[in-house]
């Protein structure tokens, strides 16, 4: 019997299907990162090897993309021993290669660093940061001491935050401080609960904070030697255009987490559930075409 249409489009699903299930490792490449390139005139490097491995959008390509291919328009495939990493966003030719720039590299040390740093209680300029956080959230309320009922208003689960920073560290009130002071409307108004319809048992604001920090530093593995996801390779870049990218993405997931929220009319008891689905949406938008920078994600317009 001779291999009809429909047996090939079964051995393409079956492949399909297998591709996705397949896990990405991610290939050590070694040239310069750039955007916005024009396809080069003849192939060399992304259509020089034919085994190729796919994984899903949330990490490195899109296992329904077409082949990749330099002398054409790329897709969302890598190959082994490729150069470089390709894939096409609405027409335009982009090349993100996971060997750092020199400023990519000195970001993300500085961005190392800060994630490294605990809380602690004694240090002078961590409690002036907590001192300045309460400023920028209450202004026109003094605070009577480091250690009060007081921060109990602001969603902190005792009288002392210093407890509660032990999951992120100090860059989760460096987060809620940046978030204060920039986006100072959107900061308020989640604070407050203004908006939408509330549940009796609403999630703690600066708990919340600190929880969005740590899901943000697990989601972009900054941490490991070397890169596990494509979102990873994306927010590289996005670091390279501005040093405050990871700080402009973590007041994005607080709109989108609480936006999240109350599209559930989710409870206290849902929160891990209402922020795997805040990861998953941020995933979405870092991989969407035209998002090249934070303030290119659609979410972005949340802030105010």
């Amino acid at each position: 019997m001779g291999v009809t249409n429909k047996h090939v489009l079964s051995a393409k699903t079956s492949r399909r299907k297998y591709l996705i299930s397949t896990k990405m490792r991610v290939v050590r490449i070694s040239c310069v990162g750039t955007r916005h390139l024009s396809p080069p005139s003849s192939a060399r490097g992304c259509d020089a090897h034919s085994d190729d491995v796919s994984a899903s959008s949330a990490g490195l390509i899109n296992a329904d993309a077409e082949d990749a291919s330099c002398s054409s328009t790329p897709s969302w495939r890598i190959k082994k021993s490729l150069t470089c990493v390709c894939f096409n966003r609405k027409r335009a030719y982009e090349r993100i290669c996971s060997n750092l720039t020199p400023l990519q590299e000195e970001r993300l040390k500085r961005l190392r660093k800060r994630m490294k740093n605990y809380f602690d209680a004694s240090r002078p300029d961590h409690q002036d940061a907590l001192r300045a956080l309460w400023s920028a959230t209450y202004p026109s309320e003094k605070l009577q001491d480091l250690i009060s009922d007081q921060w109990k208003n602001m969603g902190w689960q005792g009288k002392d935050p210093s407890t509660d920073f032990r999951g992120a560290g100090f860059i989760s009130l460096e987060n809620l401080l940046f978030f204060a002071k920039t986006f100072s409307t959107s900061f308020q108004r989640l604070l407050k609960k203004q908006g939408g319809k509330r549940a009796a048992w609403e999630y703690p604001f600066a708990v919340a904070g600190v929880n969005i920090t740590f899901m943000i530093m697990q989601m972009l593995d900054l941490e490991a030697s070397k890169p596990r996801s494509f979102i990873r390779l994306v927010f590289l870049q996005m670091l390279s255009e501005n040093e405050w990218a990871f700080d402009l993405l973590y007041c994005v997931a607080f709109v989108v987490m609480d936006k999240q929220w109350l599209d559930k009319n989710a409870t206290y008891m849902e929160f891990n559930d209402v922020l795997r689905s805040t990861r998953g949406q941020l995933e979405k938008e870092l991989m969407m075409d035209d998002v090249f920078r934070i303030e290119d994600m659609p979410s972005f317009s949340l802030l105010s």
